[in-house]
């Protein structure tokens, strides 16, 4: 299986499903990563010299949990919304037609991050159910930090229904998350290691896993 996950910043990535990524990459499928937005300059203080380092941080998380490729399109983090929807499709569209995915995973598109919702809708357009598509299914998930906080009047809240387990692959995920040292918070905060691993148990439990990622189903074909 080919398999292709849009996230809009370094770090959604692994925090939303580092370990369905690294256990496709163990099952032998080809982990494809696009990163839309750079990640760093809307904070205050950020500088280009922060975006290099989340660049660095993502090539070496991506190599953590055994992806094929990551690219970084550069876009202005949290400005999405001022750029046409446009421009965020057809990078996404041209990473599609490239790679070719059969599964493509994104943001759930309700989040409190606006970037977030930005990316869910472009890439739910880049990969509509033409013909000549390749993709058979997209899923949502969730990201820390940003998918628990939106309000009700942002959208539907993520429920999920699609379960995959990552008792055999949570290692991976924190190990590719501790590359992302910037990026953690200490414990009580969401970004930290303490509440990835609840997360992870309390996923797990409503499948009658151990661990698990949770995704809603956005598009599923079989042809």
């Amino acid at each position: 299986m080919t398999v292709l996950v849009v996230a809009a910043h370094p770090d959604d990535e692994i925090l939303g499903l580092g370990g369905t990524l690294a256990r496709h990459a163990a099952e032998g499928d080809a982990v494809h990563i696009l990163i839309v937005a750079e990640g760093a300059t809307a904070r205050e203080g950020g500088t280009a010299h922060d975006t290099g380092k989340l660049r660095d941080a993502a090539a070496r998380a991506a190599q953590a949990i055994g992806a094929k490729t990551i690219d970084m399109l550069g876009l202005p983090d949290n400005q999405l919304d001022t750029l046409a929807l446009l421009d965020v499709i057809r990078p996404i569209e041209s990473a599609v037609r490239k790679i070719s995915p059969t599964l493509v995973y994104t943001h759930h598109g309700s989040d409190l991050n606006l970037d977030h919702r930005i990316v869910h809708q472009a890439v739910v357009t880049a990969c509509r159910p033409v013909p000549t598509s390749t993709i058979k299914k997209i899923y949502g998930f969730e990201t820390l930090s940003s998918t628990e906080w939106a309000a009700p009047s942002m959208g539907p809240a993520f429920n999920p229904t699609h379960f995959v387990c990552i008792t055999e692959t949570l290692h991976a995920k924190k190990a590719a998350l501790q590359c992302y040292k910037t990026e953690m918070r200490p414990f009580p905060h969401p970004r930290s290691l303490d509440v990835v691993e609840a997360l992870a148990k309390l996923r797990g439990s409503a499948a009658g896993l151990e661990s698990a990622e949770a995704f809603e189903v956005i598009l599923d074909i079989r042809s």
